[in-house]
């Protein structure tokens, strides 16, 4: 039994790492997308094609939901969109090692929320000098930093933090992914009209309508299914926990993926957020979700 429960384990964290590297590799392979044809229409269509996905795989029986249902899914929705047209947004502007690190105050701050004792403060404040470094090695780089990437990488943590909370909320009132189903199809309807405007027509070029639906089963189609498994077989903390290396594993796609380097400031400043968001996940003894 015991080497049955560790087997379970060790296979439920290669399944976690394997979600989060999907995530991250879905990230830096749509950058050169986004600099083709646009961050919002990007954004828009990967939504489109996952909720296309989930909606056949699901088939959600859309006239039994009652309004509580309706406004769960429309604010998760909402949420959802918000989270991925700023995320685009910012990875347009910003590099993916600082824009990952920004987008995760949002889950951070959600955590620390539902931490105890005043040692729970200590770790959003750690996060922050991290963050501060990572902005600061940018910001004596060639170009600097962009403020529009900052502000809209954290607003992208808004809509994460949104999106955790209303998440629990449509798991409680919808049966299965029919939750998820109805809620991504809202957030791809709302991320439309960007797209729309952005791209002056609705109708995308093939190239661009192919590219995303390979973006979308990076993510969030392959790690929903990744996490899901994992977390029949490990403690939502013990999750939680290992969500916290997604700022060092963007930092790494990044510099694999689009040769985005670091300086040892920057390291030690992702160093510092991997630190508070294991030790912030810890005292809120709870998961932090996955993202974009």
């Amino acid at each position: 039994m015991p080497t049955r429960l560790g087997q379970g384990i060790g296979l439920a964290v290669c399944l976690a790492v394997a979600a989060m590297v999907s995530v991250q590799t879905g990230v830096s392979l749509a950058v050169p997308v986004i600099h083709d044809y646009g961050a919002l229409s990007t954004s828009s269509l990967r939504l489109c094609w996952a909720a296309l996905a989930l909606l056949l795989f699901v088939r959600p029986p859309v006239h039994r939901y009652g309004p509580a249902e309706w406004q769960a899914a429309l604010i998760l929705g909402a949420g959802m969109a918000v989270m991925s047209l700023a995320f685009f947004l910012a990875i347009e502007r910003l590099p993916q090692h600082l824009t990952v690190a920004l987008e995760f105050c949002g889950p951070l701050a959600v955590a620390a929320l539902g931490a105890r004792g005043r040692r729970a403060l200590a770790w959003p404040l750690l996060a922050a000098a991290g963050i501060g470094l990572l902005v600061s090695g940018d910001a004596h780089a060639a170009g600097g930093v962009d403020p529009v990437g900052i502000a809209f990488a954290l607003l992208a943590a808004a809509g994460w933090g949104v999106y955790i909370v209303m998440m629990k909320k449509v798991g409680h009132a919808f049966p299965g992914l029919q939750g998820l189903a109805v809620s991504l199809v809202v957030a791809a309807l709302l991320s439309l009209p960007f797209a729309a405007v952005e791209a002056g027509t609705v109708l995308f070029p093939g190239r661009q309508l192919l590219y995303t639906a390979g973006l979308a089963v990076l993510v969030p189609l392959v790690p929903y299914v990744l996490e899901s498994i994992a977390l029949r077989r490990m403690p939502a903390a013990s999750f939680g926990v290992l969500m916290s290396l997604e700022p060092a594993i963007g930092a790494m796609s990044g510099w694999i993926l689009l040769s985005q380097g670091m300086s040892l400031g920057q390291m030690l400043g992702t160093g510092l957020v991997v630190a508070a968001s294991v030790g912030v996940v810890r005292a809120a003894k709870g998961p932090l979700i996955k993202s974009s």
